[in-house]
């Protein structure tokens, strides 16, 4: 059995639940580009549980079935990232797995820079190697996660430590961060969607200042903040011209009481940063009266306590 911390449940060793990772960019640079057409990152990563759920079973046939307050604008054929991850570990594992059948309820924005494709799919991975026994070993899940998209190792990662990361490259190569803390946040989607592909092709700057960012940072909750207002994402001027929409995302989330707003990714999803549970907890029910018709949603990261002085 493949060690796995998020799984919900199994029954009768034919199904899994995982709970894929909501991947929230704290700080995105982008310090260089590639022949080959991709960026160089560096990415300061943290993860909340507060977002799709993925069932697996065995089946008689190959399935999936799509449901959640935002399944219908979901596309499902082969460029969903589930069906090219189910794909990808039949052909890793020598197809020692049989049909099956997938559930994805879902729960987020679909493309809001918060990773909810590459989530499930690094949640199929995982589900997957927890529900069939095919020696396929961690570093194995990282290969197929690099071969679907680059988003998908940071939450395969995230997914299996639990923990907050750097990835640096094309976003493949990961650091993890052990002890940094669990955050405070509300998740607030203001608008339609941008594409990310036109977020990169529209980058003017393609070389920035590299990510600084130290163990020393972490201490507590305000040292953190401090650290955490010298980073940048370098994709919100680009999105921001794309999307107007969030800068009144982020106005909203400051106003709120947030110590920090920024958009994840390249957008729109915004989040701000409070520093306790019950603040986040009083902006989203404030944000929600007022902007009823967006996502708005508090969360607290995966990660240690930390204090706040």
């Amino acid at each position: 059995m493949f060690p796995i911390h998020n799984v919900l449940h199994t029954k009768n060793d034919n199904s899994v639940v995982v709970r894929p990772p909501v991947k929230i960019n704290l700080a995105l640079h982008v310090i260089g580009y590639r022949v080959d057409g991709y960026h160089l990152l560096e990415s300061l990563v943290t993860f909340s549980p507060d977002g799709d759920v993925v069932r697996i079973a065995l089946s008689d046939y190959d399935d999936l079935s799509v449901d959640g307050p935002f399944s219908n604008i979901l596309r499902n054929n082969d460029s969903n990232l589930v069906l090219q991850a189910r794909d990808v570990f039949r052909t890793a594992a020598n197809c020692k797995i049989g049909p099956v059948s997938i559930y994805l309820t879902k729960n987020l924005p679909i493309s809001s820079g918060v990773g909810g494709g590459s989530g499930d799919a690094a949640a199929v991975l995982i589900g997957l190697a927890t529900l069939v026994p095919t020696g396929l070993r961690i570093e194995d899940l990282m290969r197929c996660a690099r071969a679907i998209g680059a988003d998908v190792p940071m939450c395969l990662a995230g997914l299996v430590h639990k923990s907050a990361l750097i990835a640096y490259g094309i976003g493949d190569k990961i650091k993890i961060l052990t002890d940094f803390p669990s955050l405070h946040l509300v998740l607030f989607h203001p608008g339609p969607a941008v594409a990310t592909p036109l977020v990169f092709a529209s980058l003017e700057n393609k070389k920035n200042p590299p990510l600084f960012f130290k163990r020393d940072d972490i201490v507590s909750f305000d040292r953190l903040v401090d650290a955490l207002r010298q980073t940048r994402n370098d994709l919100y001027t680009v999105s921001r011209r794309l999307a107007p929409m969030l800068d009144e995302g982020l106005e909203i989330l400051q106003k709120s009481g947030a110590v920090l707003v920024r958009m994840s990714g390249s957008g729109t999803m915004c989040f701000g940063l409070y520093s306790s549970a019950e603040k986040a907890q009083r902006a989203a029910q404030n944000i929600a009266r007022y902007k009823g018709h967006c996502f708005v949603q508090a969360t607290t990261t995966c990660g240690c306590q930390v204090t706040n002085a």
